[in-house]
């Protein structure tokens, strides 16, 4: 076999491998396990670069082993899937060494690195799988990975959220095993395909059609946090700074996401699903819950919920993007993948970074922290205008990307409910930043603010900078090929039939 018949495979094992032998290492072996984690993050993207620069040149990449009658492992390289690719890899280095920093001090060290290197492994293999039974099995692979993840602090707190985690993930993961056997029965196991594979099953088998739509995505909509199904997400995040980031940005609520673009456009496709009727209901599910999130959001006084209730609200673009059926608005949804990923992992980052360097967890302990940490509450600031939708920051690309994809369709009345979301983002969090900037601190007295010469531990600050650069360098590089925006536009125009 040539190489580029191994080269998923070894996308997904740079970070597999590594991750079970951190495992066997004892806590006190901190420069192995560092080097480790760093060897695996170079290492994948390497392979990531080597693979994009191959798909953008015809290059085919496609690992198949023999799994279940009719339905093969496949592990296979698009436009779409490096997209996924791209982010998940990106994010976890910048993750890592983020992690590196905030638990340095932390017990059961090889434990939580050997999981999140589980959990990175899973996330890749899901983005190339190639097939439905391949992505349903790198998709329960990720749920039992990231379970440790949650309850790693070991508190009865932390314990809880993981059991709610579990149930939810575990009853997706069911839905979506039943919607993946039913579509089994009546087409097969083939490969993804540009346009789906469905079509010529409507008009025959059009009930069992919507029945296996809707099991589809409900359970990826457990993890895309979709309404009602969102229950998890806020309650996760007892978990340490690092994993929240990994639920928001890199891994699970994303997984779910990418999953929902996988089913609307390579299994049913555009022509399919407006036979079905089946578009109109899912857009105005997300419609929902991007504005049911963002009134949560306004109502949280803990920061880390605060963020969470973003999530659910901004996640809920992607699906809001594909589910309009048109071109620019899949666009849209497509980089809002990306650009929501480095926006929420910023955020994450920064509100670690309050909590580990100055206690903060609650909003009205935020007065005065941007004379504190003037670096991390720019990077904050950045983070919350991108979201906000604040040109030249990269969310005003994608949001901009759905409006005119919405009027391009006829649907209109999607352009009130994002001028509404931007509106209740504004809400929740300009007063963040106004606390930030230009009140006055209350809870610490000078000393404190001589603590230490950094504003944080460089390992905290340097993940946070990065990302918010990023957040605002593709935004304003949104025009140019090798962009976010660029490689979406290459996605839908080579591989959706719309």
């Amino acid at each position: 076999m040539i190489w580029t018949n191994w080269l998923p495979l070894a996308i997904v094992l740079s970070s597999l491998l590594p991750g079970l032998f951190i495992f066997t290492l004892r806590e006190d072996q901190q420069r192995l396990r560092v080097g480790l984690n760093i060897c695996g993050v170079v290492i994948k993207l390497l392979l990531v670069v080597a693979m994009i620069v191959g798909v953008s040149r015809g290059l085919e990449f496609r690992f198949s082993l023999p799994f279940l009658p009719g339905a093969p492992l496949v592990l296979q390289a698009d436009a779409l899937s490096l997209l996924f690719v791209a982010l998940s890899s990106v994010l976890w280095m910048a993750t890592t060494i983020y992690a590196i920093g905030y638990l340095e001090k932390s017990p059961l060290r090889s434990r939580f690195f050997g999981y999140f290197s589980l959990c990175v492994s899973a996330t890749v293999g899901l983005a190339l799988a190639g097939n439905l039974v391949s992505f349903l099995l790198f998709y329960e692979m990720l749920t039992l990975a990231t379970f440790p993840l949650v309850v790693h602090r070991g508190t009865p707190e932390s314990l809880r959220a993981g059991r709610v985690y579990l149930a939810y993930t575990v009853g997706g993961g069911a839905l979506v095993l039943m919607g993946v056997a039913l579509l089994h029965s009546l087409a097969g196991g083939p490969d993804f395909q540009p346009g789906g594979y469905l079509l010529s099953a409507v008009g025959e088998h059009d009930l069992a059609l919507r029945v296996a739509f809707v099991l589809l995505i409900a359970g990826l909509g457990v993890k895309a946090a979709l309404l009602p199904l969102h229950g998890w997400l806020p309650k996760a995040m007892v978990a340490p700074a690092p994993v929240s980031a990994l639920l928001h940005a890199v891994a699970v609520v994303k997984a779910g996401a990418f999953g929902i673009i996988r089913v609307v456009y390579d299994v049913y496709g555009a022509e399919a699903m407006g036979l079905l009727d089946v578009a109109g209901p899912l857009l105005w599910l997300a419609a929902a819950t991007i504005l049911y999130g963002s009134v949560r959001a306004l109502q949280q006084q803990e920061l880390k919920k605060r963020l969470a209730y973003s999530t659910i609200s901004q996640v809920s673009y992607v699906t809001l993007g594909v589910a309009l059926l048109g071109p620019i608005a899949a666009v849209g949804g497509l980089v809002h993948l990306v650009h929501q990923g480095l926006m929420k992992v910023t955020l994450f980052y920064c509100a670690g970074n309050f909590a580990e360097t100055l206690g903060i967890h609650r909003i009205r302990e935020m007065d005065g922290v941007g004379k504190r940490m003037p670096l991390t509450m720019t990077a904050f600031s950045i983070g919350a205008l991108g979201m906000i939708g604040i040109p030249p920051i990269a969310g005003f690309v994608s949001k901009w990307a759905l409006g005119m994809g919405a009027l391009e369709v006829g649907q209109d009345w999607v352009l009130l409910v994002l001028m509404g979301s931007a509106l209740l983002n504004a809400g929740y969090f300009l007063p963040l930043l106004w606390r930030g900037w230009f009140a006055e601190p209350a809870d610490w007295h000078e000393d404190n603010w001589r603590e230490e010469r950094w504003e944080t531990h460089w390992m905290l600050l340097l993940p946070a900078l990065f990302t918010a650069a990023l957040s605002v360098l593709v935004g304003l590089l949104a025009g140019t090929a090798l962009s976010p925006l660029g490689w979406a536009e290459l996605i839908v125009d080579r591989e959706f039939r719309i």
